[in-house]
């Protein structure tokens, strides 16, 4: 049987009201809405077992920001966008200021919907290294670290292996790791990114899931950063004909018609380049509270 595919908790929770009638209450689950910056922020908190259930998703805290002001190119896009999702990751960091964190990018460099994870790695601010070599100057700075972990097919390991390896050795009090989704609407791909403190399943978005990522599994809080940059065509299909008032065709028959392709945008090079530098920027502003974007900018360059 088809099932819908999505990584998004904001859309399983869609999913289910749909299925169940929009009065319907949803079992275990919590949501609010706000704005951040301009951008519309939705929460969804799986509270307990029955939530899990219902969602298909671990307990824990889910977090979108829409931001399709960014592709937009409105003002001060790229620097609100950043701002916003500082403010959202930075009540999910250690309290501790100068606690050393390693922020992980999950994918493949040379497949373009693949790559937000290590792009975003790029954009981080590397700061371990000159805190304990030159504290005179970057002794105010959080020690963080920064990993593009490869994937099986490249590297011969694991990235889950990888990054507990090198968790093992440099001890972080948390792990942010940032990788691409898949979504269930094609207008949410590219433009929304959801950050959730329950890690992540590598590769799980288009149905290749590896080790995965977590508490259980690093020993320390992962913080999972993800951005929805492909549809599975079985899945857009179906929700194009829901859309569309034509539920008539057999799940089987999607799922053959699909064939288990996965469609992304034809400008997906300038989204993702796009969405890993705010991921980046976010990140940066999280970890070192005070700094600005461009101070960022003059820290990179």
């Amino acid at each position: 049987m088809l099932t819908w595919r999505t990584d998004l908790a904001l859309e399983a929770a869609q999913l289910w009201r749909e299925s169940a009638g929009e009065a319907a209450e949803l079992p275990g689950v919590e949501s609010a809405e706000e704005l951040r910056e301009g951008y519309p922020v939705t929460t969804v908190r799986i509270l307990d077992g029955r939530g899990e259930q219902a969602l298909g998703k671990p307990a824990g805290t889910y977090i979108t920001l829409e931001l399709d002001g960014l592709a937009r190119r409105e003002s001060d896009a790229f620097g609100r966008a950043a701002r916003a999702l500082a403010a959202e990751l930075a009540p999910l960091l250690p309290r501790d200021p100068r606690a050393p964190a390693l922020v992980v990018g999950l994918g493949n460099r040379a497949i373009t919907p693949d790559n937000i994870g290590p792009k975003a790695a790029d954009h981080t601010m590397v700061t371990r290294h000159l805190v304990e070599q030159v504290p005179e100057h970057f002794g105010a700075f959080r020690p963080v670290a920064a990993l593009a972990a490869g994937v099986l097919g490249t590297t011969g390991v694991e990235s889950g292996q990888l990054v507990r390896a090198v968790a093992e050795r440099i001890r972080p009090a948390c792990v942010l790791c940032v990788d691409a989704l898949a979504a269930r609407s094609v207008r949410r791909v590219c433009r929304t990114v959801q950050v959730a403190d329950t890690g992540i399943t590598p590769g799980s978005g288009v149905g290749n899931a590896r080790e995965a990522l977590n508490a259980q599994t690093l020993g320390v809080p992962v913080i999972a950063i993800g951005v929805p940059t492909v549809v599975d065509a079985a899945t857009l299909t179906r929700d194009v004909l829901a859309q569309a008032g034509r539920e008539e065709l057999e799940p089987h028959a999607l799922g053959e018609a699909g064939g288990g392709l996965i469609v992304t945008p034809r400008d997906i090079d300038t989204q993702v380049h796009d969405l890993a530098k705010v991921i980046g920027y976010g990140i940066n502003l999280a970890l070192h509270p005070g700094l600005t974007i461009q101070d960022v900018e003059l820290f990179l360059s």
